[in-house]
């Protein structure tokens, strides 16, 4: 297989970005793989797991002479990841990142590199509640979505080669505008992590107010467990998400807030039947879900 690219630099060798560096080095995508970040015992442990070749904590450092850069770290902080690394980069270079937040992001992103660097936007749907390199696989990828959000300005030999770096990866990849993006992944993703933090919360202040001195989460079963999983996610990344997503979120939260309500009005009322038709209503829309 002829490379995509010579040099990746990965910033932040995480859960999504350690698994992108296995691939890539697993099956020859690329010819050097350089992990940056700040942790240096994380650094180290790429190199083992073999999501890295060689890393730097220096980010100018990392980027020297790379032709592609991915940025995996929480959303917030790519305008400072950017500026130290794309005046680095090799010419004609591309960016990219597996953020999940991309409408103002990309634009962003496309106002800052230098000319001739080149801005394709990328989300795999592949995360985990576990981060770190420790939890990256070979098998992340597969089958999970990606959708890259090109935009008027988005280079057309870019967009083809970072849509066959994902293909590589066994991710089934889809283009989508960058605004309908978020729309989309605020709805089936951002606002499903804040119910289940939400929910933990609740059953905290719960415990503190009508059962002190009795541990809830001991008792709890699947439901409860499975419906608050994804709340041990990173709290810094989904700080980012939900502030760069804030728009739509608010407006899907309201949308929310009002099906609780509906729900408490009719636990209120003992309407048994408009009950049973809310939950037969969820219950076929879930089970078209594969």
């Amino acid at each position: 297989m002829s490379l995509l690219f010579k040099q990746m630099t990965i910033v932040g060798v995480g859960l999504i970005g350690g698994s992108l560096g296995m691939v890539c080095k697993q099956q020859g995508l690329v010819g050097t793989v350089v992990g940056a970040g700040r942790r240096v015992e994380n650094l180290k442990k790429a190199v083992e797991l073999k999501a890295i070749d060689r890393y730097s904590t220096d980010l100018a450092e990392a980027a020297s002479g790379s032709d592609l850069l991915v940025l995996a770290t929480p959303v917030d902080t790519f305008e400072s990841a950017l500026k130290a690394c794309a005046p680095k980069l090799a010419p004609n270079a591309v960016v990219t990142d597996v953020g999940s937040v991309k409408g103002p992001l990309v634009s962003r992103m496309e106002a800052l590199v230098p000319a001739g660097v080149r801005v394709v936007g990328a989300h795999p749907i592949a995360g985990r509640e576990k981060t770190g390199v420790d939890a990256a696989s070979l098998e992340l990828f597969r089958s999970a979505l990606c959708i890259l959000t090109p935009t008027a300005n988005t280079d057309p030999d870019a967009l083809t080669k970072v849509r066959r770096l994902w293909g590589f990866t066994g991710a089934r990849v889809c283009d989508m505008d960058p605004l309908l993006h978020d729309r989309v992944l605020g709805a089936v993703s951002h606002l499903p992590h804040l119910a289940a933090f939400a929910l933990v919360n609740a059953v905290a202040s719960i415990q503190e107010t009508q059962t002190p001195g009795l541990d809830l989460q001991i008792y709890s079963g699947g439901g409860y467990k499975d419906t608050t999983r994804i709340a041990a996610s990173s709290p810094e990344m989904w700080r980012d998400i939900c502030l760069w997503n804030r728009d739509n979120l608010v407006s899907q939260l309201e949308l929310y807030e009002a099906r609780l309500a509906r729900l408490k009005a009719l636990i209120k009322a003992g309407d048994g039947e408009g009950l049973a038709r809310e939950f037969a209503q969820a219950k076929q829309a879930r089970e078209r879900i594969t």
